[in-house]
């Protein structure tokens, strides 16, 4: 992998890197700009490094756990490739405490920076993880000290496996264009930052219409399969909060709908969105940023789940605690 990056990275980085150094320095100052409160774990103590963990580990399954470091890894792996890893760095992100830990009352976190934004909301039992967003540029390393690391495995493989088990006629129906970027793809339908997502940053709440097939028109093994791969994106929550999470899934699988973009072969990138009125789930493959691949590749991809119609953040299951616990309504 390291030889493929070698191709995509410019020759020298002292050379031909200002284009790249001008954009790490952007990232520097967007998250020092977008983050007027939290803890930089880069500036701050092992041991403060180590309890913010725990709070990780004590709230996520241990894939979840294990994803969110891996995305952190990969970041100074990519730090390492383009010769920054003070700014692209395994701890180059923010956590933030919202309310005091509790069994009863509502509290959360959030952990924000490259590649990796997770809101977490926990009252009593019950938990929501969204937005959250994952991602990698690589998305795996073969050298130096996280080689072996991989990602989005699971939700390449189950994706892929799904569309190339629909019939041709349910493909023609899934498809909403053959092409990443120009080409058959409606106008203004790719965006220079989000690519093909439509439930990127600063889309709370977006509304965004349904495309693509129904599960309602899937056999039952494509419905199950379906089932597989929106699991793979659950899979970060503790047993009890995944459990729920997907009956409530399930109990809206017939109005669930998934759409995709680009090709399905071994070595084409692709796009695809599994929507309903409860689940918001997007997986692309996006061009170089840090490396230079113009166009998009399998080597950067991008994941969302989103919870719509008013539950990112937990914004309904709050505004439902706060009606009948403590009587107060809540806009």
């Amino acid at each position: 992998m390291c030889s493929l990056c070698g191709v995509l990275l410019n020759e020298s980085w002292a050379e031909q890197g200002g284009d790249r150094r001008a954009r790490a320095l952007r990232l520097r100052l967007l998250n020092r700009l977008l983050s007027h409160y939290g803890l930089r774990l880069d500036e701050t103590t092992d041991d403060v490094r180590e309890a913010v963990m725990g709070v990780l580990r004590a709230s996520l399954s241990q894939k979840g756990y294990e994803v969110s470091r891996n995305v952190m890894r990969l970041n100074r792996f990519l730090g390492d490739l383009v010769g920054g890893p003070a700014i692209l760095g395994e701890w180059s992100y923010i956590f933030c405490v919202f309310g005091s830990p509790s069994t009863t009352d509502p509290w959360g976190w959030q952990l924000f920076g490259h590649h990796l934004s997770l809101n977490c909301l926990v009252i009593g039992g019950h938990m929501v993880l969204t937005p959250a967003f994952l991602g990698a540029e690589p998305a795996y390393a073969d050298s130096g000290p996280f080689a072996g690391i991989s990602l989005f495995e699971d939700e390449e493989r189950l994706g892929l496996a799904l569309m190339r088990s629909l019939s041709s006629v349910q493909q023609r129906t899934a498809i909403v264009a053959h092409a990443m970027m120009g080409g058959d793809l409606p106008p203004g339908r790719w965006h220079f930052a989000d690519h093909l997502h439509l439930g990127g940053a600063h889309q709370d709440n977006r509304i965004v219409p349904f495309e693509g097939l129904r599960a309602s028109e899937m056999s039952a093994l494509q419905r199950r399969n379906l089932l597989d791969l929106v699991a793979a994106y659950i899979a970060p929550m503790p047993s009890g909060p995944y459990a729920a999470r997907m009956s409530e899934i399930e109990r809206h699988l017939a109005e669930t709908h998934f759409c995709w973009i680009g090709g399905f072969d071994e070595v084409s990138p692709f796009y695809y969105r599994i929507q309903s009125p409860v689940a918001f789930i997007e997986f692309d493959h996006h061009s170089g940023v840090f490396l230079t691949n113009p166009e998009p590749a399998k080597l950067h991809v991008h994941t969302i789940v989103r919870t719509p119609n008013g539950n990112d953040y937990g914004v309904d299951v709050l505004r439902q605690h706060y009606a009948h616990a403590h009587k107060v309504q809540i806009s």
